[in-house]
């Protein structure tokens, strides 16, 4: 029995058509802790500006914090940041005092 090449073709096609290969998510290190000596500035009062678009339960505000610069704190303001899914909550940067010392957990997402 004689098989064709188009046939063998697409029956290879077809027996294919049921492997899936999904790529694992690249992993990433998290950053390096930034500790520092002394306690950073009290928060500054922002205005919260409105959503910039006709569907604003899409876009999460990001309030503004204080960052390490390596010499002295230094303001990001906050910003409007698109949601990535439905139930993504943003948890907002944070300075946390430990052992006479402070630490900075950057803001993230989570999810519910």
């Amino acid at each position: 029995m004689r098989i064709r090449p188009v046939s063998m073709v697409l029956t290879f096609c077809l027996a294919m058509t049921g492997c899936v290969v999904v790529p694992r998510p690249a992993r990433v290190a998290p950053p390096p802790a930034v500790i520092v000596a002394r306690p950073p500035p009290a928060m500054r009062v922002e205005v919260v500006p409105p959503p910039p678009s006709e569907t604003p339960e899409m876009y999460v505000w990001q309030p503004g914090h204080w960052r390490w610069g390596g010499n002295n704190y230094e303001w990001y303001p906050g910003r409007y940041e698109l949601r990535p899914s439905r139930g993504a909550v943003w948890i907002p940067a944070e300075w946390v005092a430990r052992g006479g010392r402070w630490v900075f957990r950057p803001g993230h997402w989570t999810y519910r």
